[in-house]
């Protein structure tokens, strides 16, 4: 769901190392009106603890890397129960329980489909909640998303003993602060968004430099005063630089690039070289500067890839650049959905 900055490496160092200061994020906001603040940049952790240690633990580094996002210039850090088959979960508890939760930072988790069954019931997401405390080992989780509920149709999610009942729960109970929809397609969001049930919703690759179809979503959601992550700015890396290896084509949101996107995308970035500024911080820009988004998720997997996305949030982009992307007209993405 998160991208990363120019990198195919899924493994932080070869040595888990822990770090002692911590950062003072800065320009924080209100997420929506849940009553909780977040920093312009959420890290994502969709890779992390990936590839596995022989024994089937989070891979070299991934503690380090963990430790290091934890006491970064972000408040929160995202992650889910189904990543890297529970090991990003793993890898960040395993940081909280060596060098403890800084004071007012957090970890975002998500609610996901049994894994060898994908049943998505109220049951099933509480167990994904207790199985995500203990990998964590937190007590509480500030925001509790339900995560790509593809396996099943909203009815059933809606419906008594579904999984809406068991967010809700969780939250009735005071075991989160706030409980999300966090997914992909719009047909899939708009239904969980109109419930009012939700606090805050994600959604990834559809409000971006390339692809806007999510505007209307978000627009939504903040007419319910919904608090809203945007995730994936640089679509899977197309908008960072990273184009297709080993004879792989260049891919946006999951799916090869159209030669008519990858066209637009080379006119934009000569137009970000033109005023003097990378194109993957415009790109991060396009979503931090936005008044529909609060945080931007985006995926990082090294210690020094937080340093490098800080210094992209912070870089000056003209505001002629906006005018002049405008004019290279409308951006030829591939999602349909």
């Amino acid at each position: 769901m998160d991208d990363m900055i120019n990198d195919d490496t899924t493994h932080t160092s070869s040595t888990d190392r822990t770090t002692a200061a911590v950062a003072t994020p800065d320009d924080l906001r209100p997420l929506g009106s849940t009553g909780l603040v977040v920093s312009p940049v959420t890290v994502g952790t969709s890779g992390l603890g990936t590839p596995a240690s022989a024994d089937g633990s989070p891979g070299p580094g991934s503690t380090a890397f963990a430790s290091a996002a934890l006491r970064g210039p972000n408040l929160l850090v995202d992650t889910s129960n189904n990543y890297s088959d529970g090991r990003s979960e793993t890898a960040i508890g395993d940081a909280i329980r060596q060098s403890g939760l800084p004071e007012g930072r957090g970890v975002v988790t998500k609610a996901d489909q049994d894994p060898s069954t994908a049943v998505f019931d109220r049951d099933r997401v509480l167990r994904s909640f207790e199985e995500s405390l203990e990998r964590l080992g937190v007590e509480r989780i500030p925001v509790f998303h339900l995560h790509d509920p593809y396996s099943v149709s909203y009815e059933e999610a809606s419906a008594p003993g579904g999984a809406i009942e068991g967010m809700l729960a969780l939250r009735e109970q005071g075991l989160v602060d706030a409980i999300g929809i966090a997914a992909g397609p719009l047909s899939v969001m708009l239904p969980y968004v109109r419930t009012g049930a939700f606090d805050v919703l994600l959604t990834h690759n559809r409000f971006t430099l390339v692809d806007r179809s999510a505007t209307g979503l978000l627009e939504e959601a903040r007419s319910l005063g919904m608090g809203v992550f945007n995730a994936a700015p640089f679509g899977g890396g197309l908008l960072a630089g990273r184009r297709g290896r080993d004879g792989k084509p260049a891919t946006y949101a999951y799916q090869a690039g159209s030669p008519e996107l990858l066209a637009w995308v080379d006119r934009a970035d000569e137009l970000a070289t033109r005023h003097g500024i990378p194109l993957a911080a415009a790109a991060l820009a396009f979503s931090t500067r936005s008044e529909l988004v609060d945080s931007t998720v985006v995926g990082m997997n090294r210690p020094e890839r937080l340093e490098q996305v800080e210094t992209l949030r912070t870089t000056h982009i003209p505001e002629d650049f906006w005018s002049d992307l405008d004019a290279l007209g409308t951006p030829p993405s591939t999602i349909t959905d």
